[in-house]
């Protein structure tokens, strides 16, 4: 009885051991049963969580599928546009799987690889649709920026020229990741049982044949702007000046009626002070613009007059009292 313990305890160890599976941190396992994944109650396919899990021994298969966001390098790849043009477009898709049994079944037993050359099949047929549908600005441009109203009449000029500019490129780079990320998010779900979380195009080239040609194209566009922003600089500093000078030939002739004015009222005031002090004391007057006269005669010692010294010029000399010498 003894001997066949031994091996019954073995048999049932071995059972158990094979019975009992652990699904790693980060990733969730499903159970293969003839053929079939093992649904719920729900008729959905049964998911085990991270941890110690049981099985049925021999008939049940294990399957552990990664449940991390995961990434998709996409290569480079040529598309077309709507000018009959060719661009190099470089795109990543960030995706994860959601129903991990439809997973399992679509990629022939949970085959990343798989899954990705799928993924990438879908997401090339979506841009290749939305790249044929847009010119190259439309692709290489953002999203349209919002006219501004100028402020007054006078940034019109500027301000609405500006504008105008900002309106000339409609970019729909946005709006083709956008749509790109929609349809395949519902094909993926549908078809892979992935979850497509985000796709983005990391980087735009143009090949080499021809991006000479489109950066002649470019530049000839840019100077063409260029020249007319400096036509309408020259334009509004014309008018700057202009207004300028204007102020400055008011400002000037203000100043000098305002000058002239003053001068007259202080030689009215001046004569008026002459007249009252004249008035006052004649002699005195008398008297004090002939010691001027005197100054302005000799100022120089090489000055030299020829008068009689009896004339009225030397009244005050010859007098203290200013009466002339008969």
């Amino acid at each position: 009885m003894r001997k066949l313990m031994i091996p019954v305890i073995v048999v049932f160890l071995a059972l158990l051991l094979m019975s009992m599976f652990v699904v790693p941190e980060g990733e969730r396992g499903i159970v293969i049963r003839f053929g079939r994944v093992i649904q719920d109650d729900n008729e959905m396919s049964k998911i085990y969580e991270p941890g110690l899990h049981f099985k049925m021994p021999i008939f049940d298969r294990v399957h552990t599928l990664n449940a991390r966001i995961q990434t998709m390098d996409g290569r480079s790849d040529r598309f077309v546009t709507s000018e009959q043009k060719d661009v190099i477009i470089d795109t990543y898709v960030k995706w994860r799987i959601e129903d991990f049994g439809q997973f399992y079944l679509a990629t022939g037993g949970g085959n990343i690889f798989t899954a990705q050359a799928l993924l990438e099949r879908r997401v090339t047929d979506v841009l290749r649709a939305e790249i044929g549908s847009r010119d190259i600005k439309q692709i290489v441009s953002g999203p349209r920026n919002e006219a501004v109203l100028p402020d007054s009449p006078d940034d019109e000029i500027v301000t609405t020229e500006a504008a105008r500019q900002a309106l000339e490129v409609d970019g729909q780079r946005d709006q083709i990741m956008a749509n790109v990320l929609k349809d395949t998010r519902v094909n993926a779900s549908k078809d892979l049982g992935v979850y497509v979380v985000d796709f983005r195009m990391k980087k735009i080239n143009l090949p080499d044949e021809i991006s000479e040609s489109i950066y002649r194209r470019m530049r000839a566009e840019r100077e063409a702007v260029a020249r007319r922003h400096r036509s309408q600089g020259r334009e509004r500093a014309e008018v700057i000046r202009a207004q300028a000078d204007l102020e400055v030939a008011t400002i000037l002739a203000e100043a000098d009626r305002t000058a002239r004015i003053t001068r007259g009222q202080a030689d009215a005031t001046s004569a008026k002070v002459y007249a009252d002090a004249y008035s006052k004391d004649p002699e005195f007057f008398s008297f004090l613009r002939s010691l001027q006269a005197y100054e302005n005669s000799f100022s120089q010692k090489s000055d030299i007059l020829v008068l009689d010294p009896k004339s009225d010029f030397f009244q005050y000399m010859n007098s203290a009292k200013g009466s002339s010498v008969k």
